[in-house]
């Protein structure tokens, strides 16, 4: 995947010295485990940015669609400030009321994203600017008919990114499965 470039962000595939950058981010939003000391959480977060670093790297030589985090960078000032990426999404699309709202609905593979701006710079459209390369680039070059995006009930900021970038957001009537509160879906325009 080519690095995208938008009026002020540039969004490219991680690399190793951002470490310092996703484990301040990941605090900064609450993805670490508190129990654990600060050096076991690091420690994690390494072996997390190692992964992410080679899958994207094995991906591209095995020619498969590019899943996995990309950083969001600034481009005025050149600083790291969030994540961006595809992921497999497993969803039982059939719950929610425009699918049927059939209970428990087989679940189905769906390209998902997913998106991570730090706390100091939430609310200044940076994830919606960076989810809308990441669309466009999915649609355009990768010719899928649909994305995904999953969250929680009470996550508003990311249900009002979904709907920014054109998402139809709609809450599952059910409890089960557990993770899947909220989820934003887009289809690709019809191509002739």
């Amino acid at each position: 995947m080519p690095v995208l470039e938008t009026v002020r962000l540039t969004i490219r595939p991680l690399h190793r010295d951002d470490l310092a950058d996703c484990h301040a981010l990941f605090k900064a939003v609450g993805w670490f485990d508190p129990a654990m000391p600060e050096t076991a959480n690091l420690e994690r977060r390494r072996s997390w940015l190692h992964w992410a670093v080679d899958n994207t790297r094995e991906l591209a030589r095995l020619n498969q669609p590019p899943l996995g985090e990309r950083a969001i960078v600034d481009r005025a000032v050149g600083r790291f400030v969030g994540l961006v990426g595809f992921v497999p999404s497993t969803v039982p699309l059939g719950q929610l009321p425009s699918f049927g709202a059939t209970p428990n609905a087989a679940h189905c593979l769906e390209l998902g994203m997913f998106w991570a701006v730090h706390p100091e710079r939430q609310g200044k459209g940076i994830a919606s600017e960076a989810a809308a390369a990441m669309l466009s680039y999915a649609f355009d070059r990768l010719g899928v008919p649909r994305v995904v995006a999953t969250t929680e009930n009470d996550n508003l900021a990311s249900q009002a990114v979904m709907r920014r970038i054109g998402m139809t957001v709609e809450t599952n009537p059910y409890p089960d499965p557990f993770y899947f509160q909220a989820m934003g879906w887009v289809d690709a325009e019809p191509r002739p």
